[in-house]
């Protein structure tokens, strides 16, 4: 018995930039893992904050909201390679919620 769950490789290949996102996703979709699944959309949400930052540059807020983007995609990456489905506190769940396209 494997203590690996089943799409690990694509849920740490998520984090790795939106391009790693975006190849997690297209390669869940034939072999669907509910691990990956879970981790793409904790990505996906990290990453329209990440957005969100970069459009509020110019004001204080701005910073702000992107080292917590930044920290929070660290500690998401870290929970992905030590097998967990632990997220941000509020926000995954969310995102989970929201982002069912990604299904």
């Amino acid at each position: 018995m494997s203590l690996t769950p089943a799409g690990k490789g694509k849920a740490v290949l998520a984090y790795m930039t939106f391009v790693g996102m975006l190849i997690a996703y297209f390669m869940n979709r034939d072999d669907k893992h509910d691990f990956a699944r879970w981790h793409i959309k904790n990505m996906f949400g990290l990453v329209l904050l990440l957005f969100c930052s970069l459009a509020l540059q110019t004001f204080p807020i701005g910073i702000y909201i992107y080292w917590t983007a930044v920290s929070l995609w660290v500690f998401s990456l870290i929970m992905a390679l030590a097998n967990r489905q632990i997220g941000i506190p509020f926000l995954s769940t969310k995102f989970q919620t929201w982002f069912t396209f990604l299904d």
